[in-house]
């Protein structure tokens, strides 16, 4: 959390409404994020765009965050957080409309990128506002507990209520169902939450550094789902990864020079904060872009044929898993430590996918299930202690900054990673059937790639187990490291005393 001053008439407003603002909002912009991917195959029928183009719905929304999540909470501590947050809110409203009323495609991927921004904001707002409201100590430790159960119970209810409103009113209904809420949610932010500003921060928004992480990120994204079929030396496969190149030196060189920059790259000296937030970036990357393929073929009418509900359903496991290894994370972490921990989590998530690159096309859904809980499981073990490594291993003055950029991380790894499996998804089964295999052998070699995919960036994340050596929890866990635990797949919270 950013530094803060206090609104000097909190006696003036009512908590309940800023708590209220502060976790619905999390909670629907959690749920309305992954849904999305259980909703993919029912959008795409419905205005006749390829499932790997629709990608982009999710990739976008993901690249328009990453380059938004710090930006918008620099935005609220110069031009008043109540304001943004509202600001927030009436953007989510707009996006939810055009993608509920998209007349093709690209209208729903330009929709998710608005949202993108919009998601960011009131992620970043609504912690802000709700800390801010909150007196220092057990209220402040309860307010930060609630938001991230709600940023919990949101991720968990999106694939169910996605698919259940599928099956009855259609796609669109989710995006109405977000955006009534939203509507009901402006009132009570600009009832309840008192305005408040950093009057220590530069009035300086780093915009260059804004737009070179989004161009950076794009046509990388773009090079890498293309590659293959523009050919991987072909000029406009080159041309996208020299951009992208061109526009991270660019924004390392902004950095250096702006006097309020989006990232404070001396933290990248921090050798513990890398290897965490390195750990924050796979492990997003890989429970995002599993949850991706698998709402697909589940959905596939040539191997499981589920609807969308039984989909959500299906995936459910996943989120159930987390939730219920959760509480014992932080004391696992306190008695065996964060190196023993985090290592044991990756290559058990490693395991899970591996699991998964020998499905077959005799697998019920039943022999999925167990590797799905598996992956789930590790990635408990490996997320959550390297969200508590990322914001404890700074100093207080620099948690701020150690927080946007492991957040920055869950957004990064997963646009380029559900990119990279939804090409192998979609190219593999194509080069098969051009082979003669049949539609569901097809699938499932595609299903096998992706599975391939991601357990090598698992493994890959074992490697770099050792940059958090050392580490040491200050604080013996207590009620409130459940609660920032929960939230850890999602969202790195500091503890509000180190903030």
């Amino acid at each position: 959390m950013a530094e803060t001053d206090r609104p000097a008439r909190r006696d003036a407003r009512t908590p309940g409404g800023v708590m209220a603002a502060a976790t619905v909002s999390t909670l629907i912009v959690n749920a309305n994020t992954s849904a999305v991917a259980i909703l993919l195959p029912a959008i795409s029928d419905d205005v006749g765009m390829s499932t790997e183009t629709l990608q982009w719905a999710v990739t976008g929304y993901l690249l328009v965050g990453a380059a938004t999540i710090v930006t918008s909470g620099s935005l609220g501590d110069v031009f008043g957080r109540r304001k943004v947050f509202v600001g927030g809110l009436l953007l989510f409203i707009a996006s939810c409309v055009l993608i509920a009323l998209a007349p093709g495609g690209w209208a729903v991927i330009v929709g998710r990128c608005i949202q993108g921004a919009a998601g960011a904001t009131l992620v970043a707002g609504g912690l802000s506002i709700l800390s801010i409201a909150s007196p220092p100590g057990t209220a402040q430790l309860r307010a930060v507990s609630y938001w991230g159960s709600a940023s919990a119970v949101g991720a968990a209810a999106g694939p169910l209520l996605g698919g259940a409103l599928v099956n009855t009113v259609g796609w669109q209904g989710l995006f109405w169902l977000d955006a009534a809420i939203a509507v009901l949610l402006v009132p009570v932010t600009v009832r309840s939450v008192a305005e408040s500003f950093d009057p220590t921060r530069s009035r300086s928004i780093d915009w260059a550094g804004t737009a070179l992480i989004a161009l950076a990120l794009a046509p990388l994204i773009l090079g890498v789902t293309q590659g293959a079929t523009w050919g991987w030396l072909a000029l406009p496969t080159l041309l996208c990864f020299a951009v992208s190149v061109a526009s991270t030196v660019g924004f390392v060189a902004v950095e250096n020079r702006v006097s309020a920059p989006l990232l404070d790259l001396r933290l990248f000296r921090n050798r513990r904060l890398v290897g965490a937030t390195l750990g924050i970036l796979i492990g997003a990357a890989a429970i995002n872009s599993m949850m991706f393929v698998l709402s697909l073929f589940f959905q596939d009418p040539a191997l499981l044929g589920m609807d969308p509900l039984q989909a959500g359903l299906a995936t459910l496991p996943a989120t159930v898993g987390m939730v219920a290894l959760t509480p014992a994370v932080p004391w696992l972490t306190h008695r065996f430590g964060v190196l023993a921990v985090v290592g044991a989590g990756l290559i058990i998530m490693t395991g899970g996918f591996a699991a998964l690159a020998l499905a077959s096309i005799s697998w019920g859904y039943l022999a999925f299930l167990t590797p799905i809980v598996v992956v789930a499981l590790g990635l408990c073990l490996s997320n959550n202690p390297c969200s508590s490594v990322a914001t404890g291993s700074v100093d207080p003055s620099e948690v701020g900054g150690a927080s946007g950029l492991s957040n920055m991380a869950r957004y990064v790894g997963p646009a380029i990673m559900t990119a990279v499996v939804a090409a192998l998804y979609a190219g593999i089964p194509e080069n098969r059937q051009a082979a003669g295999a049949s539609a569901a052998e097809a699938q499932i070699a595609g299903f096998q790639g992706a599975a391939v995919a991601l357990a090598i960036v698992s493994a890959t994340g074992i490697l770099l187990v050792y940059l958090v050596r050392g580490y040491r929890e200050r604080h013996a866990p207590d009620g409130v490291e459940v609660a920032i635990a929960a939230a850890a797949p999602l969202h790195t919270i500091p503890r509000p005393e180190d903030s």
